[in-house]
């Protein structure tokens, strides 16, 4: 009496099961996450063999016998029963990528008879979320990659915002919208980003954005002044130098100590020092003295102390020979 208690309950389960449409689940998960798909129980039944047959990017199969408690598995080794399969045939996927989003149909052979159960794996890609501004001060709120497409609104409202939606080939969706800063009492603009994976807010101060434009615009003009009167002032230099230089090319020499012996002295203050040298040259013959040759040097020297080129000008002429 009690076994058949048993059977009228198992039918009663599957009956209920498939009335009330349960025989067919839609499943959303979260990439990332775990995923399972309910099976009917068989715990109240004898179990002979069940069976997933999975239909998505790639089709494939877990199945199981019981006679051999043997499992037999041509899919991704992230599918696995999540369960004993004997007592409750689930099927486990972990983590879940969008690949996996399909049809999974389970199929349980009985002593009572077959049995199907249906699902629909679809898989929820939350969206990167980002807010911007350009140099026009509009604000750029982007939620990218989502599935489904996410919603964006602002706060405060504007109807003077945009809004544009890319699809990629993996089925998600980016989505873009763009509002201009219109009034200038309330500088702050707020993105809301609503999906079923997360809700997100974003704000942005646009008047930064203008501030950071003009320190660029301010710092330029000072530095070409700076530059500017850098150059006037080495311009100023080199034209007094030059000038001096051919004022003083004209005066008349120095006169030194012994500059009978060294000759004349010629000094540009703040310049150069030169020290023009004359040297007799005697040729002495059967006794007697020759002036054959009279050699005139001139030794210049950068900022050379006076009283120092007339001391060592003989020996730099020495050198010289």
């Amino acid at each position: 009496m009690s076994q058949t208690w048993s059977v009228l309950a198992a039918l009663l389960f599957l009956i209920f099961s498939l009335v009330e449409g349960s025989a067919y689940n839609i499943v959303n998960v979260e990439a990332g996450d775990e995923a399972v798909l309910t099976c009917a129980s068989t715990s109240k039944m004898y179990l002979v063999m069940v069976t997933w047959e999975i239909k998505s990017n790639t089709s494939c199969s877990l199945a199981y016998r019981n006679d051999r408690n043997e499992t037999k598995l041509n899919c991704s080794e992230r599918m696995m029963w999540k369960y004993s399969p004997d007592r409750d045939p689930a099927l486990r996927i972990y983590p879940v990528n969008l690949s996996d989003e399909g049809n999974y149909t389970c199929e349980i052979a009985t002593d009572m008879g077959n049995f199907h159960f249906s699902s629909s794996l679809s898989v929820i890609v939350p969206p990167t979320v980002t807010l911007t501004s350009d140099k026009s001060r509009v604000a750029v709120c982007q939620a990218a990659a989502g599935k489904p497409a996410a919603k964006i609104s602002w706060i405060p409202a504007s109807n003077n915002s945009s809004e544009e939606e890319f699809k990629h080939g993996n089925g998600t969706v980016t989505r873009v919208s763009y509002i201009g800063w219109v009034n200038s009492m309330n500088t702050t603009v707020t993105c809301l980003v609503t999906h079923p994976a997360m809700n997100q807010n974003l704000s942005l101060d646009l008047s930064d954005s203008s501030s950071r434009l003009h320190y660029p615009l301010v710092a330029l003009p000072a530095s070409v002044a700076a530059i500017s009167g850098f150059g006037v002032l080495l311009c100023l230099i080199f034209t007094c130098r030059a000038y001096c230089l051919r004022k003083l090319a004209h005066e008349p020499p120095v006169l030194v100590e012994n500059s009978t012996k060294l000759g004349r002295v010629k000094k540009f203050p703040g310049l150069f020092v030169c020290v023009t040298v004359k040297e007799n040259i005697w040729d002495r013959k059967k006794g007697e003295e020759m002036l054959t040759e009279a050699r005139e040097s001139e030794i210049c020297h950068f900022s050379f102390p006076l009283r120092k080129a007339a001391q060592v000008a003989p020996a730099l002429l020495k050198f010289k020979k």
